[in-house]
Protein backbone atom coordinates (compact mmCIF):
# COMPACT_ATOMS: atom_id res chain seq x y z
CA UNK A 1 0.00 0.00 0.00
CA UNK A 2 2.86 2.28 0.61
CA UNK A 3 4.16 2.09 -2.32
CA UNK A 4 0.57 2.54 -4.05
CA UNK A 5 0.76 6.00 -2.28
CA UNK A 6 4.57 6.48 -3.49
CA UNK A 7 3.43 5.94 -7.06
CA UNK A 8 0.70 7.32 -6.70
CA UNK A 9 2.50 10.59 -5.07
CA UNK A 10 5.08 10.52 -8.03
CA UNK A 11 2.37 10.48 -10.87
CA UNK A 12 0.41 13.59 -9.00
CA UNK A 13 3.97 15.21 -8.38
CA UNK A 14 4.54 15.18 -12.47
CA UNK A 15 1.54 15.83 -13.46
CA UNK A 16 1.54 18.87 -11.40
CA UNK A 17 5.06 19.29 -12.70
CA UNK A 18 3.94 19.48 -16.07
CA UNK A 19 0.65 21.54 -15.66
CA UNK A 20 3.09 24.25 -13.67
CA UNK A 21 5.72 24.30 -16.87
CA UNK A 22 2.79 24.06 -19.14
CA UNK A 23 1.73 27.24 -17.20
CA UNK A 24 5.27 28.92 -17.32
CA UNK A 25 5.70 27.80 -20.92
CA UNK A 26 1.91 29.63 -21.44
CA UNK A 27 3.32 32.49 -19.67
CA UNK A 28 6.70 32.67 -21.30
CA UNK A 29 4.59 32.46 -24.16
CA UNK A 30 2.46 35.18 -23.88
CA UNK A 31 5.55 37.14 -22.27
CA UNK A 32 7.32 37.00 -25.97
CA UNK A 33 4.34 37.78 -27.63
CA UNK A 34 4.10 40.53 -25.74
CA UNK A 35 7.47 41.83 -26.51
CA UNK A 36 7.35 40.69 -29.95
CA UNK A 37 4.28 43.19 -30.37
CA UNK A 38 6.34 46.17 -28.19
CA UNK A 39 9.61 45.22 -31.13
CA UNK A 40 7.50 45.57 -34.12
CA UNK A 41 5.76 48.67 -32.74
CA UNK A 42 9.52 50.20 -31.81
CA UNK A 43 10.29 49.34 -35.38
CA UNK A 44 7.01 50.94 -37.17
CA UNK A 45 7.85 54.06 -35.24
CA UNK A 46 11.54 54.40 -35.93
CA UNK A 47 11.13 54.21 -39.55
CA UNK A 48 8.61 56.67 -39.32
CA UNK A 49 11.71 58.92 -37.48
CA UNK A 50 13.93 57.96 -40.12
CA UNK A 51 10.99 59.21 -42.95
CA UNK A 52 10.43 62.67 -40.90
CA UNK A 53 13.88 63.40 -40.58
CA UNK A 54 14.29 62.39 -44.66
CA UNK A 55 11.87 65.12 -45.33
CA UNK A 56 13.48 67.44 -43.37
CA UNK A 57 16.80 66.95 -44.84
CA UNK A 58 14.91 67.32 -48.32
CA UNK A 59 13.36 70.56 -46.94
CA UNK A 60 16.84 71.90 -46.07
CA UNK A 61 18.37 71.93 -49.76
CA UNK A 62 18.27 74.81 -51.00
CA UNK A 63 15.46 75.57 -53.28
CA UNK A 64 16.82 77.85 -55.68
CA UNK A 65 18.79 76.70 -58.50
CA UNK A 66 21.64 79.31 -58.84
CA UNK A 67 25.14 78.01 -58.13
CA UNK A 68 27.43 79.90 -55.15
CA UNK A 69 30.09 82.67 -56.76
CA UNK A 70 33.26 81.43 -58.13
CA UNK A 71 35.85 82.29 -54.85
CA UNK A 72 37.04 85.84 -55.11
CA UNK A 73 34.61 87.16 -56.83
CA UNK A 74 31.75 89.56 -55.15
CA UNK A 75 28.06 89.31 -54.49
CA UNK A 76 26.88 92.89 -54.03
CA UNK A 77 23.09 91.67 -53.23
CA UNK A 78 25.10 89.98 -50.23
CA UNK A 79 27.17 93.00 -49.27
CA UNK A 80 24.67 95.62 -49.74
CA UNK A 81 22.44 94.02 -47.55
CA UNK A 82 25.20 93.05 -45.23
CA UNK A 83 25.93 96.58 -44.90
CA UNK A 84 23.24 98.15 -44.64
CA UNK A 85 22.22 95.81 -41.28
CA UNK A 86 25.79 96.52 -40.06
CA UNK A 87 25.11 100.07 -40.88
CA UNK A 88 21.58 100.41 -38.61
CA UNK A 89 23.41 98.45 -35.95
CA UNK A 90 26.48 100.49 -35.72
CA UNK A 91 24.41 103.59 -35.66
CA UNK A 92 22.46 101.82 -32.64
CA UNK A 93 25.60 101.36 -31.01
CA UNK A 94 25.55 97.63 -31.20
CA UNK A 95 29.42 97.42 -32.26
CA UNK A 96 29.24 93.37 -31.98
CA UNK A 97 26.32 92.63 -34.09
CA UNK A 98 27.40 95.88 -36.63
CA UNK A 99 30.97 93.51 -36.67
CA UNK A 100 29.33 90.64 -37.64
CA UNK A 101 27.51 92.33 -40.35
CA UNK A 102 30.44 93.83 -42.35
CA UNK A 103 32.38 90.69 -41.51
CA UNK A 104 29.15 89.57 -44.13
CA UNK A 105 29.50 92.00 -45.99
CA UNK A 106 33.29 91.38 -46.54
CA UNK A 107 32.97 87.67 -47.25
CA UNK A 108 30.60 88.34 -49.67
CA UNK A 109 33.22 91.05 -51.21
CA UNK A 110 36.56 90.45 -50.34
CA UNK A 111 38.31 93.07 -52.33
CA UNK A 112 35.39 95.82 -51.58
CA UNK A 113 37.65 98.71 -49.69
CA UNK A 114 34.05 99.97 -48.33
CA UNK A 115 33.67 96.47 -46.42
CA UNK A 116 37.10 96.65 -45.17
CA UNK A 117 36.66 100.18 -43.88
CA UNK A 118 33.32 98.89 -42.32
CA UNK A 119 35.11 96.14 -40.48
CA UNK A 120 38.13 98.69 -39.54
CA UNK A 121 35.67 101.15 -37.77
CA UNK A 122 33.60 98.05 -35.70
CA UNK A 123 36.93 97.11 -34.67
CA UNK A 124 37.93 100.37 -33.76
CA UNK A 125 34.42 100.97 -32.21
CA UNK A 126 34.98 97.48 -29.86
CA UNK A 127 38.24 98.87 -28.59
CA UNK A 128 40.37 96.45 -31.15
CA UNK A 129 42.94 98.72 -32.22
CA UNK A 130 45.06 95.66 -33.86
CA UNK A 131 42.57 94.62 -36.05
CA UNK A 132 41.16 97.74 -36.68
CA UNK A 133 44.95 99.13 -38.24
CA UNK A 134 45.08 95.76 -40.61
CA UNK A 135 41.85 96.15 -41.78
CA UNK A 136 42.23 99.64 -42.62
CA UNK A 137 45.92 98.87 -44.14
CA UNK A 138 43.64 96.31 -46.19
CA UNK A 139 40.90 98.92 -47.28
CA UNK A 140 43.90 101.20 -48.15
CA UNK A 141 45.05 98.74 -50.47
CA UNK A 142 41.78 97.57 -51.90
CA UNK A 143 40.85 101.02 -52.65
CA UNK A 144 42.67 101.78 -56.32
CA UNK A 145 41.53 98.15 -57.57
CA UNK A 146 37.92 98.68 -56.35
CA UNK A 147 36.30 100.83 -58.94
CA UNK A 148 33.03 100.60 -57.06
CA UNK A 149 34.33 102.26 -54.31
CA UNK A 150 33.92 105.74 -52.90
CA UNK A 151 37.29 107.54 -54.00
CA UNK A 152 37.21 109.30 -49.96
CA UNK A 153 37.28 105.56 -48.66
CA UNK A 154 41.06 105.38 -49.32
CA UNK A 155 41.81 108.42 -47.43
CA UNK A 156 39.30 108.29 -44.56
CA UNK A 157 41.47 104.67 -43.93
CA UNK A 158 44.26 106.59 -43.93
CA UNK A 159 43.30 109.08 -42.04
CA UNK A 160 41.75 106.66 -39.20
CA UNK A 161 44.81 104.66 -39.54
CA UNK A 162 47.14 107.51 -38.99
CA UNK A 163 45.30 108.68 -35.72
CA UNK A 164 45.40 104.96 -34.48
CA UNK A 165 49.23 104.99 -34.96
CA UNK A 166 49.71 108.31 -33.15
CA UNK A 167 47.92 106.66 -30.03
Amino acid sequence: MRRLWTSAAAELAIGLAIVIAMGAAGCLSDAIKQNQQQLDQQRAELDQLKQQVADLKAAQQPSYPTTAPPPGSCDKAVMQVATRHGGERFAAAEFTKALGYYQDAVTACPTSAQALLNVARACEALGDRDHAMDYYKRAIQAAPADHDANPAVAEQASQALARLAAK
